[in-house]
């Protein structure tokens, strides 16, 4: 249903979704580049897992999902990935002071130099700005310039000054593929629980919650909120009476 939805928000479905439309959820604006995005994403928050220690609850659980969403991403490249892959890896191996010796551009994440859209929800139709109250979704100037230009994994000032090419730009029907294959709605909704929880990882490993308590609780303090304290157990089967 949502997938229908940015078809109609664009009224004439086209082979590239265009970047910064409607994409039939309010605030929610089509992303530049879902796929280098939420590489990045997984990623980055692989790498992050992998400082929990083994045990962790919370690393299994999201190491599973984040290592599946990454591959169903990871295949699904675009028409002329391969060739642009070659022509990248050639600048990477020029500036290794940039992106690392022997780095593989595989594992690289540039920003992307996009050209700047207009939202058509910040002007009104005779040229007048339009001061709305702040809605939940992409909306505000600095939510909307990370739309626009995302997070490099990379992250040097000189890679600013190397001339980048962009990954060619996945298709409309790709884009859809990928969204049926996560199911978790459109791919921009996709981008921003990934971006959640790359962040959300931080947050716990920064509290180290795998830890014993400084203070220990009293025992049997949890024992009220144990599965099946307060409801009866299962009926017994009735006897053969033969």
């Amino acid at each position: 249903m949502k997938s229908s939805a940015r078809l109609l928000a664009t009224v004439k479905p086209e082979r590239f979704l265009t970047p910064g439309n409607p994409t039939g959820l309010t605030g929610l604006l089509t992303h530049p580049a879902p796929r280098t995005q939420l590489l990045y994403y997984y990623s980055s928050t692989l790498q992050k897992l992998s400082k929990f220690p083994e045990h962790s609850v919370y690393r299994k659980s999201t190491e599973a999902i984040t290592k599946q969403r990454y591959d169903i991403v990871a295949a699904i490249k675009p028409e002329g990935y391969e060739e642009w892959a070659q022509r990248a890896q050639k600048l990477v191996d020029k500036h290794p002071e940039v992106f690392g010796k022997d780095a593989d551009v595989r594992n690289i994440f540039v920003p992307a130099q996009l050209t700047e859209y207009k939202n058509p929800l910040d002007t009104e139709w005779d040229g007048r700005n339009l001061d709305l109250p702040s809605m939940e979704g992409t909306r505000m100037p600095e939510e909307k310039r990370r739309h626009r230009k995302y997070i490099d994994r990379v992250a040097t000032s000189q890679g600013d000054d190397v001339d980048w090419e962009n990954e060619p730009p996945l298709e409309a029907e790709q884009i859809a593929e990928i969204e049926n294959k996560i199911g978790a709605g459109l791919i921009e909704e996709v981008i921003e629980v990934a971006e959640g929880e790359n962040k959300l990882v931080d947050t716990i490993l920064e509290s180290r919650c795998w830890e014993e308590l400084e203070e220990k609780p009293p025992q049997g303090q949890w024992d009220y909120f144990t599965r099946d304290q307060h409801t009866p157990g299962t009926q017994e089967p009735p006897k053969d009476k033969n």
